[in-house]
């Protein structure tokens, strides 16, 4: 169990800091999923895919945190979009920059299932299948959601009138 929660940990995290946009709230879920973890104790072991459990364990407390501090305001989530790093003219560094909090901006205002779709998919680089699980809805659902969240990203992308790189 221990072993397990070390080696996923920084993973998890990251998850509940996109969620949540706050580091302490981000280490108040990754206290609360450990202790469920250890309340779950051998049933815990017993779990066939621990890191979907987990994951979805951390989305549900992310979510209950922001519920609870009545966060409306997510300029929380990684960007869909990967921009270079290897601009070498600062003016470019300083315009990337300006971009991705944009974009962040308009992931932000997309209706919670789209957010998540796309953090997972373009940020934590899940599958499909992973998606599903953690998500707990059917695989046409969540292809669904992906074609949908990404034609309203590319939408709002296209009303702001922001130039992509």
């Amino acid at each position: 169990m221990e072993n397990f929660l070390l080696a996923y940990k920084d993973k998890f995290y990251r998850f509940a800091l996109r969620l949540t946009g706050n580091p302490y709230d981000a280490e108040d879920v990754m206290q609360e999923l450990a202790i469920k973890i250890w309340k779950k104790g051998k049933e815990f072991e017993k779990i066939e895919n621990k890191e979907g459990w987990c994951m979805t364990v951390t989305r549900n407390l992310a979510i209950d945190k922001i519920r609870k501090n009545k966060i409306t305001d997510h300029e929380n989530i990684e960007t869909a979009y990967k921009l270079s790093s290897e601009a070498k003219n600062p003016e470019k560094i300083l315009e990337s920059d300006d971009l991705m909090t944009k974009i962040k901006k308009l992931i932000a205002s997309m209706p919670e299932n789209y957010r998540t779709v796309i953090q997972l998919r373009e940020i934590e680089e899940m599958t499909y299948k992973e998606i599903a699980e953690i998500m707990n809805i059917d695989l046409h659902k969540v292809k669904v959601y992906i074609f949908r969240a990404r034609k309203m990203l590319q939408q709002l992308i296209i009303d702001a009138n922001l130039k992509t790189i």
